[in-house]
């Protein structure tokens, strides 16, 4: 796997909706990624922030917008985000019917093209379309909700699809329970970015807490001195 700087994108699910430009504020500076996600009440059963939030937050961060749209006919819908500026857009593999399409509209709206799978999706018929995408998200819970228990099952999923990406520039990404206590299993696996919605936002010092979380990740995937 290259060697790349680990990201870490607090999840704006598990912060004060009130507050949100707040919310990011408390990241600042150490944060890489900020992770927004879009439910509409179809694909999953919850309701979150659309696209008018999400051109706030634009115009309030300097944050990197990560935005994982957990929606239905995100052919209609996804290109307005990457219009609006986010930096990735990611849309579930069980929404799209041509989802090499859409990474390319995505591209050419001047994102980065993200493909999620769910809990319950199998990895392997998306393998071979790894190269039409920047980012390969692996759901390690049920999408829809935060505050779910981490599924280790599920990395065998990212070990699958870490085998097969081999120097492609692709982003594997674990949503889903990542803590303090999971997150060295899942960089372990070969996921390089970490979406911390509690672990992160629940804690008193949201910026300590990524430090702590890139600390981890560090120390699982720094090889041992030959001695």
């Amino acid at each position: 796997m290259p060697t790349r700087r680990t990201v870490i994108a607090p999840s704006l699910l598990s912060a004060d909706f009130a507050r949100l430009a707040d919310a990011a504020q408390q990241v600042s500076g150490e944060a890489d990624w900020l992770h927004v996600d879009v439910m509409d009440n179809h694909f999953v059963p919850n309701l979150t922030i659309g696209l008018p939030v999400v051109k706030s937050l634009k115009a309030a961060t300097p944050l990197p917008l990560d935005c994982h749209l957990m929606i239905t006919d995100p052919k209609r819908w996804a290109p307005g985000y990457a219009e609006a500026g986010a930096y990735n857009v990611t849309f579930h593999a069980e929404a799209c019917d041509d989802p090499v399409g859409l990474a390319r509209d995505l591209r050419a709206a001047g994102a980065k093209a993200g493909l999620a799978i769910d809990r319950d999706t199998p990895v392997e018929p998306y393998l071979d379309l790894l190269p039409e995408f920047d980012t390969l998200l692996i759901m390690t819970i049920k999408a829809g909700f935060g505050g779910q228990a981490f599924i280790p099952e599920l990395l065998d999923k990212v070990r699958a699809a870490r085998r097969v990406a081999g120097d492609l520039e692709l982003r594997i990404e674990v949503d889903g329970g990542i803590a303090a206590d999971t997150i060295e299993a899942a960089a372990e696996a070969g996921a390089d970015a970490f979406v911390a919605g509690t672990a992160v936002y629940g804690a008193q010092d949201p910026a300590a807490a990524i430090r702590r979380l890139r600390g981890l990740v560090d120390d699982a995937t720094t090889p041992e001195p030959d001695r």
